[in-house]
């Protein structure tokens, strides 16, 4: 094999463990052999690979990754209920006022939970349509139950226009508490539907 394949092989690897698992010289001389003989050479892992796959695999299984994924897909199923004709309008002012305080309340609750239970969330991926205000829910997988409930209102104040007022609920008191995220001006004129 060409030198230059040897070096994109060793970076990739190197890359995508995260460098916990160093290229092992046995590879490099397998295929050295197999590219001069042209015959298949069977590679057996050592004990010191598959002691740094169970390293990457504790790694993966962290809860901190985990919340990461969570909130990526907050955002994401966000942009999906604001659909082509509201993201446009209101998606920086999100970025900047809304997003980093849903980030907050999600940190604060999953906060107060175990790292199991944290392993076994999910978040909804069916935001609502029409003008409903449902945008997503984190629930526990296990028993189906919900955590936090994030919704979106759009309110028509007189003489002033509609609004879009962000907000969550919390397992803790029956989802009844309305929390404050904030609220994003849309215009006087009626805004479009969700998912639009």
């Amino acid at each position: 094999m060409k030198r230059w394949m040897y070096k994109t092989l060793a970076i990739t690897v190197a890359f995508l463990t995260f460098g916990i698992i160093t290229p092992n010289h046995e590879i490099w001389t397998s295929l050295e052999q197999l590219d001069d003989q042209k015959n298949a050479v069977i590679y057996e892992p050592s004990t010191n690979d598959v002691a740094n796959s169970y390293q990457l695999d504790e790694l993966i299984e962290q809860p901190e990754n985990h919340l990461d994924s969570i909130l990526s897909n907050a955002k994401e199923q966000s942009y999906i209920k604001f659909g082509s004709k509201i993201s446009p309008v209101i998606g920086e002012e999100f970025n900047t006022m809304i997003y980093p305080k849903m980030v907050e309340a999600i940190e604060m609750t999953v906060a107060q939970l175990d790292d199991d239970t944290i392993q076994h969330l999910a978040i909804t991926e069916s935001p609502s349509g029409d003008y409903r205000e449902k945008i997503f829910n984190i629930y526990n997988v296990e028993n189906r139950k919900d955590i936090i409930r994030f919704h979106v209102r759009t309110e028509n104040r007189p003489f002033e226009g509609h609004y879009y007022n962000f907000h969550y609920h919390l397992h803790e008191d029956q989802f009844i508490t309305h929390y404050n995220l904030g609220e994003i001006y849309w215009s006087k004129n009626t805004p479009p539907k969700w998912l639009s």
